[in-house]
């Protein structure tokens, strides 16, 4: 297998626009993919699928140990390959529903249990604790790691930690299908609702479903649920299989609808938004731009995504033009690469109206700052960390207020790395959980 020299590195094409930068400084190996920058642990211990395939699955494991956090390996030349999961298409409102099986559509994160180990739709470990998946059958289910109604930021940040902390306490495995168990749907609830009843996990349960009557019961039960805070409904076919891929057998039912878009820039806010971001810019795959200016809370106006996300919202209709109604923030998706954003749109990004738009082209290398929260009681603070070559700079205070900033100069970027990468394990112990990461 080939290999980096000390101070070599190399480029490799990833799923994102640029190629990733791999890196040997001195022994320490790095990669500039997401999956190994989002790892909560020691740089030095971090690998990824690029420095697998250049150096080999053995030269990797020798020098960081057989991690269980490691990515499962997918087929020469293509992208991590993720689990065999049914997948929903959207209700038409024409197709008669009576008779279906109706339940909540959940708004947490999708996880696949293989027996052993929750997997995401992308094929990434979730590295839930013994102690919360004891008792689950050892045959794959599908399902959702949720908290409640209106808590997925809270979820994901829990879930996507690699350090199987306590905080998993909050969370709950909440599984709707059996695809290890041959028969229709209903044989495979049934077959749900025996092994629970057995011996039945403290932290996960089976969603509940009930059949559908007729449209007005729908409507009922959708209005119902929205006014709780959730997402919608999911109606599944009477004695149907499970299938692999999207399936009309499986229908999501939903008053608004969701959809991503990229950030292109930051519209600065007003009143007692001033100073922080009032809205986002944001564009569809077909070029359309609107601004998304509700759904945020403070901490997220205060760190809002950068330029280049993609971020999901959910809206009521598309205008004629094509622009959605009355569109509102959701969150980030972070399963996915940052997008390349041209000068042109860069230029618009400056929270300060009165900044000239060269400025946007002159200005120095930008610290790439993550953002976390405590909240406990009334007390809600932030803290976040940021490393620009040597420096790490630390802010924190209470939220919504400006904090205080200190910063600490190293011999070099890795020792300021390694800092900040221990002070974001000593604040995710103390209850900090991570909410955004962006530029400044």
């Amino acid at each position: 297998m080939p290999d980096l020299l000390d101070g070599e590195t190399v480029e490799m094409k990833g799923s994102g626009a640029k190629p990733y930068v791999l890196k040997n400084t001195g022994g320490l190996y790095s990669c500039s993919c997401p999956a190994w920058r989002n790892q909560s642990i020691a740089i030095e211990q971090r690998t990824c699928k690029h420095l697998r395939k250049l150096r080999g699955d053995a030269a990797e494991e020798a020098r960081v140990g057989a991690s269980p956090a490691r990515v499962p390996k997918a087929a020469e030349g293509e992208e991590t390959a993720g689990p065999p999961l049914l997948l929903a298409e959207r209700w038409d409102n024409a197709e008669d529903l009576s008779g279906w099986w109706m339940s909540e559509k959940l708004d947490g994160v999708r996880a696949y249990w293989d027996g052993k180990q929750f997997l995401s739709r992308q094929g990434n470990l979730f590295l839930a604790p013994d102690w919360f998946i004891e008792h689950l059958p050892d045959t794959p289910l599908d399902g959702e790691l949720w908290i409640d109604r209106k808590r997925f930021q809270r979820t994901v940040s829990i879930v996507r930690r690699q350090d199987r902390n306590e905080l998993w306490r909050e969370v709950r495995f909440v599984v709707f299908d059996a695809p290890g168990c041959a028969g229709v749907f209903e044989t495979r609830l049934a077959f749900l609702a025996d092994a629970f009843a057995s011996r039945p996990p403290e932290y996960a349960r089976v969603l509940d479903h009930a059949r559908c009557s007729d449209v007005a019961h729908l409507r009922e039960e959708l209005a119902r649920i929205e006014a709780l805070g959730g997402e919608g409904l999911m109606l599944r076919q009477p004695e149907s299989a499970y299938e692999i891929g999207r399936s009309l057998t499986l229908l999501k039912v939903k008053s608004f609808q969701d959809a991503e878009a990229v950030v292109v820039a930051h519209q600065p806010g007003a009143g007692r938004h001033k100073g922080r971001l009032g809205a986002l810019l944001v564009q569809l795959a077909d070029g359309t731009r609107f601004s998304v200016g509700t759904g945020f809370s403070d901490a997220e106006r205060g760190a809002p995504p950068p330029v280049g996300s993609t971020v999901s919202f959910r809206y009521q209709e598309l205008s004629d033009g094509g622009v959605p109604r009355f569109p509102s923030y959701l969150g980030v998706r972070r399963d996915l690469e940052p997008q390349t954003v041209t000068n042109a749109i860069r230029e618009e990004q400056s929270m300060d109206p009165a900044e000239p738009p060269s400025a946007a082209s002159a200005a120095p290398a930008r610290t790439q700052f993550r953002h976390f929260v405590f909240i406990g009681g009334t007390s809600q603070k932030f803290w976040e960390v940021g490393v620009q070559g040597s420096d790490m700079t630390v802010r924190y205070g209470r939220t919504g207020s400006a904090g205080q900033s200190k910063t600490k100069s190293f011999a070099d970027p890795a020792a300021a790395t390694r800092q900040a990468e221990k002070l974001i394990g000593e604040k995710t112990g103390e209850g900090y959980f991570e909410t955004v990461s962006y530029e400044d």
